[in-house]
């Protein structure tokens, strides 16, 4: 069970980071290059909508799995390196809540409107949030090493 649940963290892991990586560094930027905002704006928040459902999903395993095995293990008793991912995870979904749940709604009723300027400017905002969370995620990452 241990193996399968470990394999299920990092794939839900990798879902969210991975994403992060992929959204911030080539879809954004190829979107910006290549389209027009009444193009690039209805693009970003279709896939932002689409990600963000799947970063739900992982976050949830990433959670389930991950209090699980911490509690076999016991806090106390748990690596270093394990406290500093549940801190960093604790922030890092708090900062997707006020993307999904905040921001985003936002944008995408902004674009749904046809004012792609408002919706630009929240898609700015989501970007600043993803790279803190893109960054969080790779300390995490680099955490879960720390006891190996």
């Amino acid at each position: 069970m241990e193996p399968l649940l470990l394999a299920l963290h990092v794939a839900a892991a990798a879902v969210w980071v991975g994403g992060m990586a992929f959204a911030h560094f080539c879809l954004r930027p190829a979107a910006f290059e290549l389209l027009p905002p009444p193009q690039r704006v209805p693009l970003m928040v279709g896939a932002l909508g689409r990600f963000f459902r799947w970063v739900a999903g992982a976050i949830v395993l990433l959670w389930a799995t991950g209090l699980w095995r911490l509690g076999r293990v016991g806090f106390a008793d748990a690596p270093p390196g394990w406290h500093a991912m549940t801190g960093l995870a604790a922030v890092m979904t708090v900062i997707f809540g006020v993307i999904a749940h905040g921001v985003f709604p936002r944008v995408r009723a902004a674009s749904q409107a046809g004012r792609f300027p408002e919706a630009a400017a929240g898609l700015g905002r989501i970007r600043t949030l993803v790279a803190v969370n893109l960054v969080l995620g790779l300390a995490t990452i680099a955490a879960s090493t720390w006891h190996r």
